[in-house]
């Protein structure tokens, strides 16, 4: 990087000149912007740095297939002026790398959990404690031996216990042929002494089942009171433990305290208490974002843009691209830059601007008394957000004001264009959802992908759930993941790009722009996916084709719109 000014060596100047760079009006929106071009070059001197420069002990190869190669992370430049009107940039990242917090160069931590003597250090140091005491018990002679004494008298018991019920309904059999064969060979005297014989047989081996029973019920509870003792002690240390973490947890968000352009600090709780009355999420304030702002406003310097990119291998689950610009996450950050935003003159967020445009057009493609068929436009919304009521939703309710149906059969991302299905009666939307519930109603999807990708064909196979600490984004995850499939076909392949068709035969959230970006799919971003790629004039992905049964007549039908794109 740079060389830095007044000592700060956090400061870079640019290397070469900006003369011909206007400066930007005003900050950008943070989760939803296009990286302005100073902002671009500061990225590019960044990178220059982590190519030719960095001693980290950390391996930033960005190829996935590289066992040897660390996860990336997140880096972020801030633009920045000087109280003397000096142009620079500062750099950070998010996390820890290479085990540490704090590397020369980059703007600090909010605070610094990893020092030795830290609250946070000794605090952790008791928690592994307590973890390496339950290692040790279950780890342990005593444990194993309780435990595995347990399984054998199960086994043995249950064994035990069969066998005499098989003696025991053989006996019963035999008891009961004998009855019989007495009842027509023997005077009724000598059969009443058999009966009672027979009687006393049966009465001495309901008893024996009984007594061993009992017997092996006592020795599994000694058993189960032994292995219960030392699970007692692990729940224990366990629920010690959570306590410990929950109290550190707390201590910890007592201590972040944020600044803005005012000098106004606020804690992490209240921020969050204040903006989505909620706890914060575990790593709030420790992203780039934050913490380049907070050294600005430490250092007296007006901050004017930010970009933040990844730089390295790609995570298992989540979606990053080598070089790709990210907006700021939202779970953690957004609460948090609401408020060291405060004061400044911040761009709109132009998703706002983009969902409540009144000039996007529902096209009905076809009507009847039971149904209708729209091509819903790039940028509404299927259904009214907390903010932005007008949706496909609301149009076809004010059209449509004596339907009886819940309307909505399905729904398209707000960025996704096209057909949607509307149900304007009970019984035809209950038509309609068992065909989807069926797989019967066939949909094809139309997309361009930001690159060439290598089979004509194929199937993606990619569970999905829901990023807990980035919503509403989605992650590929296989063990606590929804079943996703999809199948494609490609149409051309064309400057560097290829038009795909999509067929999807699940339907979660965003499954088709995940399982067209991530590397275990096509490793292709949708272009314009804001999420899972890089912004441009719109999300190139159309629901182009639908075909169905009438719920009526249970004609087919088939509807077409090409994409405009």
């Amino acid at each position: 990087m740079s060389n830095n000014i007044n000592s700060d060596p956090c400061f870079h100047n640019f290397k070469t000149s900006i003369a011909e760079y206007k400066l930007p009006v005003r900050f950008n929106y943070p989760h939803y912007y296009e990286p302005h071009p100073l902002c671009q070059l500061a990225s590019k001197e960044l990178q220059e740095y982590l190519v030719n420069e960095v001693k980290w002990n950390h391996n930033f190869s960005p190829d996935p297939s590289d066992s040897k190669a660390d996860i990336g992370k997140m880096f972020g430049v801030l633009l920045v002026q000087t109280e003397q009107g000096k142009i620079g940039y500062l750099t950070g990242f998010s996390g820890k790398i290479a085990g540490n917090n704090q590397h020369q160069g980059f703007v600090p931590p909010i605070l610094d959990m990893l020092k030795e003597d830290s609250f946070f250090r000794q605090g952790e140091n008791l928690i592994s404690e307590i973890n390496q005491k339950v290692i040790d018990i279950l780890e342990s002679k005593q444990y194993k031996e309780a435990k595995s004494s347990l399984d054998n008298a199960l086994s043995q018991s249950k064994d035990a216990i069969n066998d005499l019920k098989t003696q025991v309904k053989k006996a019963k059999k035999i008891r009961s042929l004998r009855r019989e064969e007495a009842k027509k060979n023997l005077d009724e005297k000598e059969f009443q002494e058999l009966d009672q014989k027979l009687k006393k047989e049966s009465m001495k081996a309901h008893y024996t089942l009984k007594d061993l029973n009992r017997y092996w019920k006592k020795e599994l509870q000694s058993k189960q009171e032994v292995l219960n003792d030392l699970k007692y002690r692990i729940a224990t240390l366990k629920k010690e433990r959570k306590s410990r973490s929950n109290d550190l947890q707390k201590k910890l968000f007592d201590e972040y305290h944020f600044l803005n352009i005012n000098g106004q600090s606020k804690g992490l709780i209240p921020i969050f208490t204040e903006a989505i009355n909620d706890i914060p999420p575990s790593g709030a304030g420790d992203c780039a974002a934050p913490r380049m702002l907070q050294y600005a406003f430490e250092k007296g310097y007006k901050p004017l843009a930010m970009a933040e990119f990844w730089w390295g291998k790609p995570p298992k689950s989540s979606i990053r691209k080598h070089g790709n610009y990210y907006p700021a996450c939202k779970s953690k950050c957004e609460p948090i830059l609401g408020h060291m935003l405060e004061g400044m003159e911040v761009d709109e967020n132009p998703m706002g601007e983009m969902v409540s445009n009144k000039n996007l057009l529902l096209e009905t493609v076809f009507e009847d008394e039971y149904l209708a068929v729209v091509n819903k436009p790039a940028g509404m919304l299927s259904v009214p957000g907390k903010k932005i009521k007008q949706s496909v939703m609301s149009i076809v309710e004010k059209k449509y004001p004596n339907a009886t149906g819940p309307l909505m059969v399905h729904r398209l991302d707000r960025a996704t264009s096209g057909l949607l299905l509307i149900a304007k009666t009970k019984d035809t939307h209950e038509h309609l959802q068992r065909q989807f519930l069926t797989k019967t109603i066939q949909k094809r999807y139309i997309a361009l992908l930001e690159k060439e990708i290598e089979n004509d064909e194929g199937e993606i196979n990619l569970p999905l759930r829901v990023d807990l600490d980035d919503r509403p984004r989605q992650l590929v995850c296989f063990e606590h993941g929804k079943p996703a499939k999809t199948k494609y076909r490609v149409i051309n392949r064309q400057n560097g790009k290829t038009r795909v068709y999509f067929y999807p035969i699940t339907g979660r959230t965003h499954q088709l722009r995940v399982h067209s970006a991530h590397q275990e799919g096509l490793n292709a971003s949708i272009i314009g996916d804001e999420l899972y790629g890089q912004i441009s004039n719109r999300l190139h992905l159309h629901a182009e084709k639908i075909q169905f049964l009438h719920p009526k007549n249970n004609e087919e039908m088939t509807f077409k719109v090409e994409a405009k794109f």
